[in-house]
């Protein structure tokens, strides 16, 4: 890019940035020199490819979203928790919140991500074990007690049940007198890597595409600033997959929730700023930021080019990070504390929009409240300490991080062209009922292609690290420790008998004609083709149970059982 070309684009910049809102804070080195809010070529300089890199909040967004990068606004600090019963995780939410969390974000227990009720027999020894029991809105009524959801942003992590346990979230907003229209926040709701990954799906695809498509319609005319879908490259990572399959699988799952809005005639330009993402932070420090700064460059191309988005908002990635489970370790499990700050420093220099920092001893359990502390301050210190909020984009014209980004790019890209082609062989006709990324999507769930690149990656890593090529501190190296046991968050069997015992409590205390009726017409929905979110709403008021609602559904549409792979 010649002289002319990269002035230009500097004055474009310096225009979007002097007409954003900034911070008021301290843009100085810690020696009191000043920074500025972005660097680039210097004038009289030639950079070949810069068009690639650009400038922050220009396309393709290489360098972020926004002129002003966090100078304008930091990222939000989004804790992931959720334990035992919904009070205890309130307990816990009050405290994020006091401590200076920026937003909530739901773990549920493994019951309710699989749509079963605390009685259920398949529950048992499983209720509010690795996450919060979430039976029916009441349960929400007390998760989010003396929190005003009109004014903060939740994030839940469900998908197989999603839409359900949305519906009771939406009560329980009603309940607190909320304005629906007005609620902020996040529903994971990707049901693509749960084939892909993490397996917790509760029908065919066919279904569970019918209810996301559904709450994408709901969402885009109900609740505009709602994120109904959050693509989740996060446990494609922690299955073992490379940070090149991760970006792809995620964003191919993307392109296949863009394909299924435009299936239901929705405009992409209204619907796409809905979608949002969910990514790995792991060790490799370059490698991670590479990644996403290649992500929002791809997004954004295929976006405008292929799917015919013409706005900056429906061209954008928005995504959230969480630092690397797998990498934690459970020996000298101290040195987490150094691999979580490490990953999240490689997610705000890749421009993350909010983040998550595992706690050092969540390989051995779910958080203690000490530990939960020591990983919110992690983020706090390098927001409020290290000057990485000064800068946007600060590694953007490295040789190095540079050359990684247009290699990972370019892997996805050769993975984007695989799964077209699955595409095309499952329809050999070019008729493909949603679109052609998710004809390949399909083909590649049903015959364990995605998880079986997975595995092999996953195996490789294995290797090296078991022949040492791949080093673990405190596993394969420097073993020697002073460090003894740490005291862990156990979750007691009292909390099973008490949820049990509560949910029969509400049972009997409802009108059990008024969940029928609700159930009924749910039904009724589903089958006749009409959006089935109304209808579902009116069975979580009438305290229908997370089970009572995907077990009608299953009844109507059958179970989902993965292919056999030898």
């Amino acid at each position: 890019m010649d002289d002319d070309a990269i002035t230009a684009g500097r004055r474009r910049w310096q225009a979007r940035f002097d007409a954003a809102r900034t911070r008021d804070a301290d843009f100085t080195t810690l020696s009191g020199d000043p920074v500025e809010p972005v660097y680039g070529p210097r004038p009289g300089d030639r950079y070949e490819g810069f068009a690639r890199i650009g400038w922050p909040g220009e396309f393709p967004f290489t360098r972020g979203l926004h002129p002003t990068g966090y100078r304008g606004r930091t990222w939000t600090i989004r804790q992931f928790a959720g334990f035992g019963d919904a009070r205890s995780t309130n307990e816990r939410y009050h405290t994020i919140l006091r401590n200076g969390g920026g937003g909530l974000s739901v773990a549920f227990d493994m019951p309710t991500l699989m749509g079963r009720d605390s009685d259920d027999p398949l529950a048992l020894g499983e209720v509010g074990h690795c996450g919060v029991a979430v039976d029916s809105a009441a349960d929400m009524d007390v998760l989010f007690d003396g929190i005003p959801l009109g004014e903060v942003t939740t994030s839940m992590t469900i998908s197989g049940p999603a839409v359900p346990v949305f519906c009771m979230y939406l009560v329980a907003a009603e309940r607190q007198g909320a304005d629906i229209a007005k609620l902020d926040g996040t529903l994971q709701t990707d049901i693509f890597k749960e084939y892909i990954a993490q397996k917790e799906w509760l029908f065919g695809p066919a279904p569970h595409l019918r209810l996301i498509g559904d709450l994408m319609e709901f969402c885009a005319a109900r609740i505009p600033a709602y994120k109904p879908l959050s693509v989740s490259g996060y446990h494609i990572r922690e299955a073992g997959s490379t940070a090149a399959q991760e970006l792809a699988f995620t964003l191919a799952d993307g392109f296949g929730y863009v394909e299924l809005g435009r299936s239901r005639g929705l405009d992409v330009d209204t619907f796409a700023p809905g979608l949002s993402f969910f990514f790995d932070a792991h060790i490799d420090f370059f490698e991670e930021i590479a990644k996403f700064r290649a992500a929002r460059r791809i997004w954004a191309r295929w976006m405008r080019d292929r799917y015919g988005a013409t706005t900056d908002r429906a061209q954008w990635l928005r995504f959230h990070t969480q630092t690397a489970g797998v990498s934690l370790t459970a020996q000298q499990p101290y040195n987490n504390v150094v691999r979580t700050a490490v990953e999240a420093l490689s997610a705000v220099l890749g421009g993350t929009n909010s983040l998550h920092t595992n706690a050092l001893d969540e390989t051995l359990a779910l958080p203690s409240e000490r530990a939960a502390e020591i990983a919110l301050r992690t983020q706090q210190v390098l927001m409020e300490e290290t000057g990485v909020t000064s800068v946007a984009d600060p590694l953007g014209g490295s040789w190095y991080v540079e050359q990684l980004t247009d290699r990972i790019e370019a892997d996805a890209e050769r993975i984007f062209e695989e799964i077209l082609e699955k595409g095309r062989r499952a329809r050999p006709d070019g008729r493909h009922p949603i679109g052609p990324v998710t004809s390949g999507l399909l083909a590649g769930i049903e015959d364990g292609w995605f998880t079986g690149r997975i595995a092999e990656a996953s195996f490789t890593y294995q290797r090296a690290l078991e022949k040492g090529d791949k080093r673990v501190v405190g596993v394969n190296v420097h073993t020697g420790s002073v460090t003894g046991d740490l005291e862990i968050l156990r979750v007691g069997d009292a909390v099973e008998r008490e949820q049990v015992r509560a949910l029969a409590d509400r049972r009997a205390a409802r009108d059990d004609a008024a969940v029928r009726a609700a159930l009924a017409a749910m039904l009724d929905a589903a089958r006749s083709g009409r959006n089935m979110i109304e209808p579902m709403l009116a069975a979580a008021r009438s305290e229908a149970t997370l089970g009572e609602i995907c077990g009608a559904l299953k009844d109507e549409w059958g179970v989902y059982r993965e292919p056999p792979g030898f």
